[in-house]
């Protein structure tokens, strides 16, 4: 009845995952996929999940023996993400807003002209 409970020791030779690396890859998919959406979300996810991706980037160089390599190519496939949607984000969220300037100086010219 007294027994001890089965206490589990860490391995401190085993390498560890990055910690923003899984975080910054879901980030870099959702600013593809996000891109689209006027491209405000893409923007927004592709800059956060850069910032994230740099950070853990700049943790592994310092020290790349604590970490997985495997932990370093899903941030290495996140930063590559983020930097895609970031350019499609924005491209479409320039597009957006010259629409609205068109559009709106079309109308303001149209409704001017209509006095």
């Amino acid at each position: 009845m007294n027994e001890q409970p089965n206490l589990i020791t860490p391995n401190y030779n085993q390498p560890v995952n990055l910690p923003n690396a899984t975080a910054a890859l879901v980030l870099g998919i959702i600013s593809i996929v996000g891109a689209f959406c006027y491209g405000i979300v893409g923007v927004i996810c592709g800059i956060i999940g850069l910032v994230l991706a740099n950070k853990d980037r700049k943790l592994f160089l310092a020290s790349p023996d604590l970490f997985s390599a495997s932990s370093y190519s899903t941030l290495n496939a996140g930063r590559v993400c983020s930097i895609i949607g970031l350019i499609i984000g924005g491209i479409f969220l320039l597009i957006v807003i010259f629409m609205i300037i068109f559009v709106g100086a079309i109308s303001m010219g149209t409704w001017n002209s209509a006095r």
